[in-house]
């Protein structure tokens, strides 16, 4: 026991807590341990408790003691003391009131023995609050401690200062931390830095950000890489909060960076061989808040970043992952770049494939940091999530939701949608359930394709979860089903279409209810059904309502609040009064209520027999029909009041006189005012600039190996002449203030170990090259990763694939469907049946064929990559001869900022002729470039031709239209603005019975084909009329009738001008009958 310096007391305790086998066999424990230390602080005649009875003097570092005190063993022995206090902390940790031994915490923080004093300083850092006055009693050991010239001293209390300084007592000690920036003593340095940026946090004023800046700046240049490391903790802090003064520094951080990853640091800082990790992603992380949405720091940092992503990825174990996994959302956050994109998207490729939890945890996670921003690279990625979905690590799982919802659009949002709710029905976690229902709710408000999906869905969320649904969801609801869209191009048949399939729906609820159903879904069930004119059914309703509100199952009726039943009480009403007679359930119900103890619907059961026997023609004018959906005249002058006013003072009633200090006429000037100075016009987008090359601009160069990524054309506008190129030949870049005191960093590698490496290797360039880049995906990343600009190597034959993987390809199919930014997955498909294909989840858009073509035959271009090299990387080529969809500008559309171009379109060429130069230029569209092929000296085909009407495409304004080349995440963005809304339904359609019939005609008419989704028969389309002024979305849907030679199509037409939209669903109306 000696040798473990613990007494036998304080041993038993140990043991005794931890052989305890409750929570009451513990506090039994503690309550004789109090009662024991309680004596020990007594035995010398010194009163317990720590009040001003001991002999306390506020102020005094160093309690007096009273003559009988001495005789304590505390005050004599300084070893039974520390321990004393140690077991007081374990009463704390413990949850029991160990406030009797404070004091002897304040008396051991001024003993000379550091151990003791340490012991001190922790035990009132962790017991003592805020508020406590025994803070005040250790300013002035503190104050001492700071001052002295004991390194462990001035190191202990340091710690003190971070954990008992409150706001109000900062200014007592912030001078003597500040001094200690210039201590002799790297430990100490590093502990003051620390401390001076603690009590900044709690007092600003006391300690300026201008003055911690100041600090940290020069203290990031410390000789000791251990200061420089603490120094890294507070910019990260800082800059979270405000990266503007810590942009300047990015020269100097990736400096830091690029010595740590040549391994300048003395070997002390490796971890299993990885050189300082800790640091690295500090600096990573800092980077990343430094250089969001920022083009100008970005470009600065994209070849450490990259170096740094390289060298981690080569060493492959649970440091270098972490540090890869840092690159990763340091490359999604800062200012887009192509080759950076495309090393983030095969790094996280690496973790989905792995077999650790761990590491596919990270794939999940930061497939979901990109997705967001770049979708294009979740698609290459499909049956790993869906692999995900299915696994059985619930960390796992609950992360590939996230994912799914972060990269939901209205393409594919009823697939997530079914999947959210299939895994919300399993699910027993009520934070999870909680979780999933808000989500739910709100990718249905965003990406509903129709109404009626949407009150089927939050109709079954009702069924699932409807104890965890907002209300307000259900009052949105409820409007939809009573009010229609609201927009005045709607038509009034297809409100009234919604509303029979909403009363169908709690119809068939109603006939097959669950033994459980929330509150929420019976009182939108009353209210859907009576207030909504049903027509059929009625007496088999009424007597489904009477049977729900009798039966003695509380949990089918939501719990049976009785608010609940005064609802379904008054539904039954309602559908009586549309049924002409009262049934004889109905009956029975309603007087049974007539004595119930609820007086509100007592109440109504007594009126409404009135009325029913006494007045039965006015059931129809108490309970009209649809009552919602009337517009209810309000007087606000109250002029309907003025006959019984006239009486009342006849009568002799002292007419009203409004008070003299009555404010309302000002409150309702001010709100007046408010009202018509509130502005609805919603601000126009901000205009963003192009994708900054910088110091990368050399990884795109072709002589990249078949591993890189390079090949990746830059989008229209850019230009290579935006580089400055000293940024280019430099990696660091000149401080933007220069008045200011500046960081050098030029002879910090001869203190920190190793010297520089000899100059036989500087001619390395500051540029990384393309090699390295592509050795390093070469060497670390499998060959079948593939899609981020690199070939599909020729694969052997696949064989015939199981049900199973057939299924797991159509779930990616429909999860992946407005994925169409990336490259396709490996070409193994075209062996399949076409509706077993999912290359068209990937399909690059091109440009219009006048032929029809099959999608199966889309992904068999895939071996012209190889051409890459001819393609103009510049995006300059803009030549009569190239007819791509890349060489063609949306002048309406900003450029994204975080969305990049499609490689894959680029060296794809359509088999369309050349066309010849309009020999009119002064032709608007055709100088525009907006002809798309045609030109004027072509041949017109005879008018009497049936081709040539297919080939016609559709005018308005006098002029036709124009394709409008955007992308599917562009196109989900542009559908939630454009106000005009018109759907077409054509019952059986035998011109376009197919999808790619449909698309090809959409083509001929002049729309630009944006994606052809086989998987769900869906298809989108975009023009724009008057130049880019007026623009028309365009969404199909093709279902096959029975006999397979004819088909219903369900068109919507989304337009910024409701002429144009609306001319143009007639045109494509009248083409497709």
């Amino acid at each position: 026991m000696s040798g473990m310096h613990l007494s036998r007391e304080f041993f038993e305790l140990i043991k005794a807590i931890g052989e305890s086998k409750s929570k009451q066999e513990e506090d039994r424990i503690i309550a004789r341990e109090v009662v024991a230390l309680k004596k020990k602080l007594e035995s010398g005649g010194a009163g317990g408790g720590g009040g001003p009875s001991l002999g306390m003097i506020p102020g005094s570092p160093i309690p007096g003691s009273s003559g009988a005190a001495h005789g304590n063993i505390l005050n004599t022995n300084k070893k039974k003391a520390r321990e004393f206090l140690v077991r007081v902390l374990y009463v704390e940790m413990l949850g029991h009131d160990g406030s009797f031994g404070y004091i002897k915490a304040v008396e051991l923080a001024a003993s000379q023995s550091i151990i003791h004093k340490r012991t001190g300083y922790l035990v009132c850092s962790c017991c003592l609050s805020p508020e406590h006055e025994f803070r005040f009693m250790l300013i002035n050991q503190m104050q001492r401690d700071l001052n002295s010239s004991n390194l462990l001293e001035s190191c202990g209390a340091l710690l003190a200062v971070t954990s008992l300084i409150t706001p109000d007592l900062v200014s007592t000690v912030s001078t003597q931390v500040i001094g200690l920036l210039e201590h002799t003593e790297q430990t100490v340095r590093k502990k003051a830095i620390i401390a001076m940026h603690r009590l900044h946090q709690l007092s600003p004023d006391a300690v300026t950000k201008q003055e911690v800046t100041e600090k940290v700046r020069r203290m990031l240049c410390d000789r000791d890489p251990a200061v420089m490391g603490a120094t890294l903790n507070v910019i990260e802090a800082m800059a979270r909060v405000d990266a503007q003064p810590f942009k300047d520094l990015v020269p100097s951080l990736v400096s830091i960076l690029k010595q740590i990853c040549e391994r300048r640091l003395p070997s002390e800082y490796d971890y299993h061989r990885i050189p300082a990790p800790w640091m690295q992603m500090k600096i990573v992380r800092i980077l990343s808040v430094v250089g969001k949405n920022d083009s100008n720091s970005s470009e600065g940092m994209y070849e450490i970043v990259g170096e740094c992503l390289r060298k981690a990825e080569e060493a492959g174990i649970n440091a270098s992952n972490a540090i890869v996994y840092e690159c990763i959302r340091c490359i999604t956050n800062i200012y887009p770049n192509p080759v950076l994109l495309d090393a983030a998207g095969a790094s996280i490729s690496r973790f989905l494939s792995s077999r650790s939890q761990n590491l596919r945890y990270l794939g999940v996670t930061g497939l979901a940091s990109i997705v967001e921003r770049h979708p294009k690279y979740a698609a290459d990625h499909q049956l790993a999530v869906i692999e995900c979905l299915e696994d059985e690590d619930e960390t796992l799982l609950r992360k590939t939701l996230d994912l799914l919802y972060r990269m939901t659009n209205p393409v594919n949002v009823e697939f997530i949608t079914d999947r959210l709710l299939h895994f919300l029905r399993r699910s027993t976690d009520p934070y999870l359930k909680s979780d999933l229902t808000l989500k739910i709710c709100t990718i249905g408000e965003r990406y509903a394709p129709n109404n009626a999906w949407y009150v089927r869905t939050i109709t079954e969320l009702f069924n699932i979860a409807g104890d965890l649904v907002d209300p307000a969801v259900a009052t949105n609801l409820m409007s939809l089903i009573a009010e229609g869209t609201g927009n005045e191009d709607d038509d009034e048949e297809a409100d009234m279409v919604l509303r029979k399939q909403a009363v169908e729906l709690y119809v068939n609820l109603l006939n097959n209810p669950s033994n459980r159903m929330p509150r929420v879904l019976v009182e939108t069930l009353a209210w859907v059904l009576g207030d909504t004119d049903t027509s059929v059914r009625l007496s088999d309703i009424i007597d489904g309502m009477c049977k729900l509100l009798q039966s003695g199952n509380t949990a089918r009726l939501g719990g049976g609040a009785p608010s609940t039943r005064r609802l379904v009480l008054t539904a039954i009403m309602k559908m009586v009064a549309q049924y002409g007679s009262c049934p004889a359930t109905a009956a029975k119900v309603v007087d049974d209520y007539t004595k119930s103890s609820d007086p509100d619907a007592q109440k109504r059961c007594l009126e409404f027999q009135t009325i029913l026997t006494q007045a039965p023609h006015l059931l129809g004018e108490v309970f009209p029909v649809d009552a919602s959906l009337e517009d209810i005249d309000v007087s606000l002058d109250l002029s309907f009041l003025d006959g019984v006013v006239s009486d009342a003072i006849a009568n002799g009633a002292r007419p009203y006189q409004k008070p003299e200090d009555d404010d309302d006429d000002d409150i309702n000037a001010v709100a007046s005012q408010a009202a018509s100075a509130f502005k609805m016009t919603p601000y126009e987008k901000p205009s963003e600039r192009t994708y900054g090359q910088g110091a990368m601009q050399g990884m795109g160069s072709a002589n990249m190996g078949p591993a890189g990524s390079g090949n990746v054309p830059l989008p229209p506008g850019s230009s290579s002449s935006t580089v400055n190129p000293q940024a280019a030949a430099s990696p660091t870049q000149q401080p933007s203030n220069p008045g200011e005191p500046q960081l050098v960093l030029r002879n910090v590698a001869n203190v920190w170990g190793k010297q520089a490496p000899p100059p036989a290797q500087a001619p390395v360039p500051s540029v990384p090259t393309t090699s390295s880049f592509a050795s390093a995906t070469t060497s670390s990343t499998p060959t079948g990763y593939g899609g981020f600009g690199v070939p599909a190597a020729a694969a052997p034959a696949v064989p015939i694939k199981t049900a199973e993987q057939l299924e797991k390809e159509r779930m990616a199919a429909a999860l992946f469907g407005g994925m169409s930014g990336a490259p396709p997955p490996p070409p193994h498909a075209p062996t399949q049946p076409a509706v077993m294909a999912t290359p068209q989840m990937a399909m690059a858009p091109s440009a219009p064929q006048p032929t029809p073509a099959a999608p199966l035959t889309t992904p068999q271009v895939a071996p012209a990559v190889s051409a890459a090299p001819e393609v103009d990387l510049l995006g300059f080529d803009m030549g009569p001869t190239t007819t791509t969809t890349t060489s063609s500008i949306d002048m309406l559309a900003p450029t994204p900022l975080m969305e990049e171009p499609a490689p894959a379109p680029a060296p794809v060429a359509p088999p369309v002729p050349e066309p010849a130069p309009a020999p009119m230029p002064a032709d608007p569209f055709a100088a525009a470039g907006l002809l798309d092929g045609f030109a004027e000296s072509a041949p017109l085909p005879s008018l009497s031709t049936t081709e040539a009407l297919d080939s016609a495409k559709f005018e308005f304004g006098g002029a036709p239209i124009a394709p409008l080349t955007i992308n599917t995440p562009q196109f989900g963005e542009r559908w939630g603005q454009c106000p005009s809304t018109h759907p077409v339904k054509i019952p059986s359609s035998t011109s376009a019975d197919t999808l790619s019939k449909f698309m090809i005609l959409c083509v001929r008419a002049g729309l630009h084909k944006v994606e052809e989704i086989a998987a769900t028969n869906e298809g989108i389309a975009a023009c724009m009329a008057g130049g880019g002024s007026s623009v028309a979305l365009v969404h199909g849907k093709i279902s096959p009738l029975p006999g397979g030679t004819s088909s219903r199509i369900d068109i919507t037409v989304k337009s910024t001008d409701p002429q144009l939209g609306l001319s143009l669903s007639m045109y494509l109306q009248n083409m497709l009958r």
